[in-house]
């Protein structure tokens, strides 16, 4: 008969075994899934299009010394608002710096693939200009991939759309400022946070990517341009001169969900939303950086991995309202990383954005990240 100090040992180095196999089946499992995408939706469902696990959001700015995935001067799509190289910013720093997530590596962009992948489809993405410098970042980054394809170019004050014709691909930008409507009432221009008469517009499309929130902080009688420019705010049957303009986004973006949840079929249409783009106009107070008053004459990132000034606030609306929808959209979370990038935007450098421009970002440049992060969402 074993001894009492036998049978110890035996159940130790049972329990050992298994403590052992349950490891390596943790570390078997962290490697099979290698990334991860935010969701906005509800608490506990899988984020990523592709069921990646690694937070594609969480990390830090490398310097790389390879070229950009796109020289903007072979770009036939650029706007000149974008171009920061055409008009005269004298450094080229900023195009040297990679995100690299904390656990995991964002994979590289590969145009070709993307086209043959997606043979045929539409992707669209509506919103502001933010939208639009996501989408000519996306359409140069697909004409370096294949430069001597054909493609065609429609364009108009709505709807622009670039397709790739060798391979039936359609990139398509619509223009939404603020996803719920502006119209012309008996008072003047009335935004209504109740309403979305547009939106047949993007149904029959196979990848949706929505975007507001730049505009809405803005004075809306004060904008120069039109479809920008609004009077009164309608909420329901009431009418304001103006109002809180979180509670406005939160209120707009909750009639966006409502018509995705009624109107989009999840097995067609994948649908993202850009998380919230940051602005760097007063690094004094965002980034406790007392030698600047704004992004101008920035070469570098913030290092690491946390931005000193914090969350902006309509991170909170996006969240809470995605977490609320019954159908899925995929959270292109994309303002940290964004956050950090100070050094990233046109500033006097813009072709076509009078004074400083600390809002748009230069292309090539940082959304180059967030169509990388897009392309394997969509793998």
């Amino acid at each position: 008969m074993r001894s009492r100090a036998q049978w110890s040992f035996v159940l130790l180095c049972a329990l050992l075994s298994v403590l052992i196999a349950s490891l390596n089946g943790t570390a078997t499992e962290s490697f099979r899934h290698t990334h991860h995408l935010s969701n906005g939706t509800s608490p506990g469902r899988r984020a990523g299009a592709s069921g990646i696990s690694c937070n594609m959001f969480r990390g830090s700015w490398v310097y790389d010394e390879s070229d950009p995935l796109y020289d903007s001067s072979t770009c036939p799509f650029l706007d000149p608002e974008f171009d920061c190289q055409r008009y005269g910013r004298p450094d080229k720093s900023y195009l040297k710096y990679r995100w690299k997530p904390d656990a995991c590596e964002l994979p590289r962009f590969n145009g070709l693939d993307l086209l043959r992948r997606w043979k045929g489809k539409k992707i669209m993405f509506v919103g502001d200009s933010i939208s639009v410098n996501q989408w000519q970042s996306l359409v140069c980054m697909l004409h370096a991939a294949v430069p001597d394809a054909k493609t065609t170019y429609k364009k108009n004050d709505t709807l622009s759309t670039i397709t790739f014709t060798d391979y039936g691909v359609s990139v398509i930008r619509y223009q939404s400022t603020y996803l719920v409507d502006i119209v012309e009432e008996r008072i003047g221009r009335v935004l209504r946070l109740d309403s979305i008469q547009s939106g047949a517009a993007w149904l029959g499309v196979d990848v949706l990517v929505f975007n507001t929130w730049h505009w809405w902080t803005h004075k809306g009688e004060a904008n120069p341009i039109l479809w920008r420019r609004w009077d009164y705010v309608r909420d329901g049957d009431q009418v304001h001169k103006d109002m809180d303009r979180l509670v406005a986004f939160n209120k707009g973006l909750t009639t966006w969900a409502k018509w995705v949840d009624a109107n989009i079929n999840p097995a067609a249409t994948k649908v993202f939303f850009q998380g919230i783009s940051p602005t760097h106009y007063k690094l004094r107070e965002q980034n406790g950086d007392t030698n600047a008053k704004n992004c101008y004459g920035q070469t570098q990132p913030v290092s690491g991995s946390t931005y000193p000034g914090g969350p902006v606030p309509a991170q909170g609306v996006v969240t809470s309202v995605l977490g609320a929808m019954s159908k899925p959209v995929h959270l292109l979370d994309i303002t940290l990383l964004s956050q950090l990038r100070r050094d990233a935007h046109p500033s006097a450098y813009s072709g076509d954005h009078p004074g400083m421009d600390c809002s748009h970002w230069c292309l090539a440049g940082l959304p180059e990240t967030w169509n990388q992060i897009l392309y394997a969402a969509l793998l």
